[in-house]
């Protein structure tokens, strides 16, 4: 919202995780050898270990970054690599 790239977010009670999402930048990034400009988001995942495994939290990442880059899944319009 305000341009910050990166930031985590502190989890208030009784939430169990808060999710973190920086800006998008336009940067230059690797696809298929070629370099080309890329659109490259950071996000943070907190979680309260107590209540969330980290293993879970890190499946929970690496769903949603595979909905993010391929979002037409999320309409049952394909899979998830």
């Amino acid at each position: 919202m305000f341009n910050i790239e990166s930031f985590t977010a502190i989890i208030n009670p009784p939430d169990a995780c808060i999710l973190a999402i920086g800006a998008i930048k336009q940067i230059p990034v690797v696809k298929n050898g070629m370099v080309q400009p890329g659109n490259v988001m950071k996000v943070t995942l907190s979680c309260d270990h107590r209540v969330v495994d980290g293993v879970v939290g890190s499946k929970f990442l690496n769903t949603f970054k595979a909905l993010l880059e391929n979002p037409i899944v999320m309409l049952g319009q394909g899979n998830i690599e």
